[in-house]
């Protein structure tokens, strides 16, 4: 059975950093790439970064470059979101899920999903 469970959410301050993590099978985790997307408030999900099974592509959300950083850790089965300088818009509950093809924004492209963690930055 394909779970995926996300951890790390919580409140922080602007400009704090914070690290997602989302543990998977390793079924899943082996031969599937993985995305992280974000939905916040009255808002749609929308895609923050994923990355290949290999970990040697990474596709991120333009305005997130350089702040956010996706990796994988296959000896643990878990894939991180590195989070640096929050600032309020990025409130949302995070989730990660798990591509049989590819890795891309697009949500058709995802199979399975976590249960999503809160991320609340707010002074």
């Amino acid at each position: 059975q394909v779970h995926l469970e996300e951890s790390g959410g919580g409140l922080v301050h602007p400009g704090d950093s914070l690290r997602l993590s989302c543990a998977a099978s390793e079924r899943t985790f082996s031969s599937h790439g993985m995305g992280w997307f974000r939905q916040a408030p009255g808002k749609e999900r929308e895609f923050v970064a994923a990355i290949s099974w290999t970990g040697s592509t990474t596709v991120y959300l333009d305005s997130l470059k350089g702040r956010f950083t996706i990796s994988r850790d296959k000896a643990k089965n878990t894939v991180y979101l590195q989070m640096n300088s929050l600032t309020p818009e990025d409130t949302a509950v995070y989730y990660c899920a798990a591509a049989a093809l590819g890795v891309g924004p697009e949500f058709s492209r995802y199979e399975y999903w976590g249960q999503g963690t809160q991320v609340t930055v707010s002074s």
